[in-house]
């Protein structure tokens, strides 16, 4: 994967970017504290499904201002957005607010924020609901039925898939890039 380095502001972002030339393009946001490479198994399955990835390297600071300059960089119309963790949290930011840019959402280990979370705690009552196509990946830090709960604020197609891991994008590469590749697929 090729790295490119965006300078938005003051801050200069660093991105990997690989795969086939293609209309369909996945940004992947790591949890917070994952090493850079972190998708680079997921990444490799996805490029086989004619998939384009851009793997921003941390999601410490970032914000949606930062990813709309990043995805302009790189001429980047609309993605598929898939977040882990910390980056689960910013990608249900980024398509509640985002209509046109987002067309698809894989989100594991975390549910709509405006949802109760695993203790009961409501993240961020105001976030809207999203209005495209949506999968929570249950994970040992989001039971099954906390993600199912996230329903309530899909306006779209959803779905819940299990993975028994804390981070799916090391523990279960093979099963997180299906779900990714299932989201993607204009049925």
């Amino acid at each position: 994967m090729e790295e490119r380095r965006i300078a938005v502001g003051d801050r200069v972002w660093t991105v990997r970017v690989g795969g086939p030339q293609s209309r369909h393009t996945v940004l992947l946001l790591p949890d917070a504290g994952n090493p850079a490479d972190v998708f680079d198994a997921v990444s490799a399955r996805l490029h086989n499904s004619d998939l384009r990835t851009v793997a921003v390297e941390t999601v410490e600071g970032l914000d949606a201002a930062a990813v709309y300059a990043i995805l302009d960089e790189l001429g980047v119309p609309w993605v598929n957005v898939v977040g882990c963790g910390a980056g689960a949290e910013l990608a249900w930011q980024l398509c509640a607010r985002g209509f046109g840019r987002f067309i698809g959402l894989v989100a594991a280990g975390r549910g709509h924020p405006a949802a109760a979370g695993a203790e009961g705690a409501v993240a961020d009552a105001s976030c809207p609901a999203v209005e495209i196509p949506t999968t929570v990946i249950a994970t040992k830090q989001l039971p099954w039925a906390v993600a199912e709960a996230s329903g309530r604020h899909v306006y779209g197609e959803f779905r819940v898939a299990q993975v028994d891991v804390g981070d799916p994008a090391t523990e279960a590469d093979s099963e997180l890039a299906t779900e990714i590749v299932l989201r993607t697929g204009l049925w």
